[in-house]
């Protein structure tokens, strides 16, 4: 693993054996005891792993974006569909450039 993206003292650690992030972990639990109501969603498989935890988190009042250019999926045209048609109406849909205008210390 790069050193970069190694956790630091008091990062969150999760270990998911499914695809959402918080159907098998406790991270939901762990974000609201930091009242974090914020998460800002990237990953590899945008029909897989990216839309069980988009949902599910949805269904769970967070405040969602998802990074257009920090996911990807195999099929491009299920991964056009979810970014255009599908997200948007669970979650704000930007890219790295919007996301750091959107942070005060950016």
């Amino acid at each position: 693993m790069d050193e970069r993206l190694a956790p630091e003292d008091g990062d969150i650690v999760v270990r998911k054996v499914r695809y959402g992030s918080f159907s098998t972990t406790d991270l939901h639990e762990r974000l609201s005891d930091r009242g974090i109501d914020t998460l800002v969603l990237t990953g590899i498989s945008t029909g897989g792993v990216v839309l069980s935890t988009l949902i599910d988190a949805a269904d769970r009042d967070y405040r969602l974006y998802v990074l257009s250019d920090g996911v990807a999926d195999p099929d491009a045209e299920t991964h056009r569909v979810l970014l255009d048609k599908v997200f948007p109406s669970r979650a704000q849909v930007i890219d790295t450039a919007e996301l750091r205008a959107l942070l005060p210390y950016a």
